[in-house]
């Protein structure tokens, strides 16, 4: 099957702005039309300082748009690109006009376009290192990935004024390639019921205290929005807030909170038999107190003897039940990342085993980015690089819809 598609027939709007970069959207520009895309290229001010609009215009489906104002024959063209394009691509996207777009600034006619769309967006990045390591530039792109937008990361290589580091806008065929799978991405999921389970279960001690972990949650609630925003009909069983604009919490179906083990193992359990895909993301207490106190312990009393018992094995409940459902479980653990994962996988009799190293401080609990091994029971091993959470959750859903 032709990889690229899916972009055959679609509208596609390639916004170009002002880097080094801008000359290979040509590249970017030509290789949609030959995978059947209708492309029309709109060019910042900044981008015709690096190329000129005539040369979009003579390689894709329409004349290369610059203007926002002063066509007297379309003079709203931002309302009529946005609504009708089936996606917009950012081919490079500069440090500056990510800023802008994350503040929902329009001020020229590529960024009214991107607001006056309902479209799936896709960015590929261009800059100097420096640059694209910043803060301020990570946590723009972060919020956008949030939003849903798609991002093609920049490669490493040579940059502007013979520098060399990573910044590098993506190969063109690279940025085609990740367009068609977002025009088949679109509602991928569309039809399946998912139960993800996200955050660290409290086991109370006294009305006070609790045995518990450092889990926020992060990458459950990342999942559940990002299966939601492909189109599932999710159900989010979590410990924790969900965090984000509002709009996101209404993407999914259901939202339930709970606090235990026991708590959440019910609230899976109920819901098992209509549910396609579960996703145990929470880190769900080993052991809880045999006793709680009714009342708090004090410490004039002396340290309390507090015997422990088996908390209810979730997965291997949904094991023991399950007819057509695809399982997915996660394993956090501080040594042996690997051996463990794959000794969990076998011993659970799931689908998939996504593990991690919790003792680092880039991945794991509390923190936005995760690097995590992804094992199948067909015996495959996946080593995954640092990335969002949010990135990550579109990777493991797409190993998700392979088994399905």
């Amino acid at each position: 099957m032709n990889e690229l598609a899916a972009l055959r027939g679609r509208r596609v709007v390639l916004g170009v702005t002002g880097g080094i970069a801008a000359y290979k959207a040509v590249e970017v520009c030509r290789q949609l039309v030959e995978a059947g895309a209708h492309v029309i290229p709109v060019l910042t001010s900044g981008a015709q300082k690096f190329i000129g609009a005539l040369t979009f215009s003579a390689l894709a489906s329409e004349p290369a748009r610059t203007e926002l104002f002063g066509n007297k024959d379309d003079p709203i063209p931002h309302t009529r690109l946005g609504q009708s394009a089936d996606l917009v691509i950012v081919a490079p996207a500069t440090a500056r006009f990510i800023g802008k777009y994350r503040a929902g600034i329009s001020d020229d006619l590529l960024s009214a376009t991107l607001l006056a769309t309902r479209a799936p967006v896709l960015i590929a990045p261009a800059m100097h290192t420096e640059m694209w390591e910043h803060a301020a530039v990570q946590e723009n792109l972060e919020v956008l990935r949030q939003r849903g937008v798609s991002i093609v990361n920049p490669e490493s290589g040579r940059l502007a004024g013979g520098d060399y580091g990573e910044g590098r806008l993506a190969n063109p065929a690279a940025i085609v390639l990740a367009a068609a799978k977002v025009m088949a991405r679109g509602g991928d999921l569309s039809g399946l019921r998912v139960i993800v389970t996200a955050g660290g279960t409290r086991e109370p001690i006294d009305p006070v205290r609790f045995l518990g972990n450092r889990s926020s949650g992060k990458m459950g609630h990342a999942l559940a929005i990002n299966a939601a925003r492909r189109g599932a009909a999710v159900t989010l069983i979590t410990t924790n807030p969900l965090s984000g604009p509002e709009e996101t919490s209404r993407s999914i179906s259901e939202i339930v909170s709970v606090v235990t083990a026991q708590e959440m193992y019910e609230a899976v359990l109920s819901r098992f038999s209509s549910a396609d895909v579960v996703v145990m993301a929470a880190a769900v207490a080993d052991f809880r107190p045999k006793v709680m106190s009714p009342e708090k312990i004090k410490r004039s009393l002396g340290a309390p003897e507090i015997y422990l018992e088996p908390t209810p094995d979730i997965l291997a409940a949904l094991v023991e039940r399950r007819d057509r459902q695809v399982l997915v479980g996660f394993a956090a653990e501080t040594q042996d990342v690997a051996e463990q994962a794959a000794e969990k996988l076998r011993s659970k009799g799931v689908d998939l085993m996504v593990a991690n190293d919790v003792s680092q401080s880039d991945a794991g609990f509390e923190v936005d980015t995760n690097r995590v091994i992804v094992l199948d029971s067909a015996g495959g091993v996946e080593n995954l690089p640092l990335q969002t959470k949010t990135a990550l959750a579109d990777v493991i859903l797409d190993r998700i819809l392979n088994l399905i």
